[in-house]
């Protein structure tokens, strides 16, 4: 532990972004646990997987602002600094959940009730867009040389305890609440309990230090912006885009839409598919600080590369074994095998990203890339198995996802080794 220790004020900084940064994605995932409940009374259609099919197409439009949020909010943390893009990024998202906690249902105010939820969406897209860029440039820049990937491994660690939080409230409102309550109303209390918490982030966040990486720039640094990252760092922009190709599907399929395959294709209920997906959360949970501790040991490529190349190859046989099971342990059990395998990427790609670009738009080049890699795959992921289950060809998915992930694997193989050439040059 003495071997992991650093100044006070860097501990501080770390657990402040991180906790913000829990924050930010319980109120995007909230949306994704609740969407079974309140997909009825926005999208009143008689076929539940069609009212998911909605609500995901909505959870997708989120995502399709994810890239204009990192390219505004990218440029305005490497402006004005780390801090302030952090804390306009917990506003934004303040904004978009209390949307959602006040809008009115489509027996209300017909079609007004599905426009305010994409409108509250395009909020939380613009917000989360900036967020990981600048929570995963912010805790890289903090974080000591030699255990930066224990260290920036929390970022994904509070990205997942987000949904865990989100899962929680669903189990905890379950036992509580009637399915009939959930549905009529009880689906708005996990939004009001997540705009209250971002305003609280909203404030530690403006009494946060900012990064050394940003404070020691000099003032005619040249300008963070989209051209630039093109022409000076194409190379390191298209790779970055893969490999968020890759970890967003991998991420949104196991981590976000399995609690729907398990209600809506294997037959569990759904406060049994809840249990599984926030039993296996917490290993994957467990698994970040572990995998970002062995990427300061044995580099990050490895790890990348068990994600990349496992991940591919385990995730068909993962769903076929899972649509012939009936166990709920047996199920979360089969779940943890490509999850395992996923925190070669999640424990470290936010710092590989940061590793690869220079503190002047180190901002904008984390968060645009991954914002574009992870709109088109993770976003769309709902999307794409629900049409698929719609048409028959549900395993055609299975088969999708392998896909995207191995190409994850081969821009893996095309990255340099980041813990060698890292440019966070500060310690």
């Amino acid at each position: 532990m003495k071997a992991l220790a650093i100044p006070r004020k860097r501990l501080v900084s770390i657990i402040g972004g991180s906790a913000g940064n829990l924050v930010e994605w319980y109120d995007w995932f909230a949306y994704a646990a609740f969407a079974i409940y309140f997909a009825p009374v926005f999208f009143p259609k008689a076929d539940p997987t069609a009212q998911l099919l909605s609500t995901a197409t909505i959870f997708a439009v989120g995502f399709v602002m994810r890239p204009i949020g990192a390219w505004v909010m990218g440029r305005f943390a490497d402006a004005r600094g780390r801090k302030a893009g952090l804390t306009l990024s917990v506003a934004l998202m303040f904004g978009g959940s209390l949307l959602i906690a006040l809008a009115p249902t489509y027996a209300e105010a017909g079609l007004a009730g599905p426009a305010v939820l994409v409108t509250a969406r395009i909020l939380q897209g613009l917000s989360l867009g900036g967020e990981y860029g600048a929570s995963a440039t912010y805790l890289s820049e903090m974080a000591p040389r030699e255990h930066r990937g224990f260290w920036a491994s929390f970022q994904y660690l509070t990205l997942i305890g987000g949904q865990l939080s989100a899962i929680f409230v669903a189990i905890i409102l379950q036992a509580f609440l009637t399915e009939a309550e959930l549905t009529a109303w009880g689906w708005r209390i996990p939004f009001v309990i997540g705009a209250l918490l971002a305003l609280g982030v909203y404030v530690l966040r403006r009494n946060l230090a900012e990064t050394p990486s940003f404070e020691n720039q000099a003032a005619d640094r040249p300008a963070s912006t989209a051209r630039r990252l093109w022409r000076e760092h194409r190379r390191e922009a298209i790779l970055v885009g893969l490999l968020s190709a890759g970890g967003g599907i991998g991420a949104y399929t196991y981590i976000t839409y399995m609690q729907k395959f398990l209600f809506n294709s294997v037959g569990f209920d759904k406060e049994t598919a809840t249990w599984i997906i926030a039993a296996a959360l917490l290993w994957f949970a467990a698994m970040q600080p572990v995998f970002g501790a062995l990427a300061d040991r044995f580099g990050r490529r490895p790890m990348l590369l068990l994600f990349g190349i496992g991940g591919a190859v385990v995730a068909v046989p993962t769903f076929f074994t899972l649509e012939r099971i009936t166990s709920p342990i047996a199920a979360t059990l089969v779940i943890l095998v490509p999850l395992t395998l996923q925190s070669g990427y999640t424990a470290n790609n936010a710092l590989v990203k940061a590793e690869l670009f220079p503190a002047h738009i180190r901002g904008l080049g984390v968060a645009l890339p991954y914002a574009i890699g992870n709109a088109i795959f993770g976003g769309t992921v709902e999307m794409v198995a629900l049409w698929l289950k719609g048409q028959g060809v549900e395993w055609l998915f299975y088969f999708y996802v392998a896909l995207i992930i191995g190409l994850a694997g081969v821009a893996t193989l095309l990255l340099p080794e980041t813990r060698e050439r890292s440019l966070i040059v500060e310690d």
